[in-house]
């Protein structure tokens, strides 16, 4: 088993089922029961679950391929925090208001800036290997 990855697919898994429940009660709210019907209102809630869906796999991929590649815990477990807080600042800034917010912003670059030094740090290992 993968403790690291493990430890952080089930924090993204809970920040998943709290966003889509979230969904399920605008939805309800406003008695839509597919989509944004024609409520506004609900674009945000289910962006917001939309861009953690679009995230996540990639990201958790990362961190598995690097925890199988035997990466160092702190980049891991770094990696593993900040993309969770992120995703957690995204949601909280993107659920708050329409348009821009540092918790939109921040979320973005810090989602951005771990897929892309596990990136990295995998090509790296993979050249550094061969």
């Amino acid at each position: 088993m993968a403790p690291v990855t493990t430890l952080y697919t089930a924090l993204i898994g809970l920040l998943y089922i709290t966003l889509a429940y979230i969904v399920v009660r605008a939805r309800d709210r406003h008695s839509v029961s597919l989509g944004l019907g024609s409520q506004d209102e609900l674009l945000q809630p289910v962006r917001a679950h939309g861009n953690l869906v679009e995230y996540a796999p990639i990201f958790l991929l990362l961190l598995l391929l690097a925890e199988l590649g035997s990466a160092p815990a702190w980049l891991l477990y770094s990696a593993g925090g900040l993309f969770v807080a992120g995703r957690v600042l995204h949601a909280v800034g993107l659920l708050g208001k329409a348009g821009a917010s540092f918790g939109r912003y921040w979320g973005t670059v810090l989602t951005w800036l771990m897929i892309l030094v596990l990136s990295l740090y995998l090509l790296v290992r993979t050249f550094w290997a061969a």
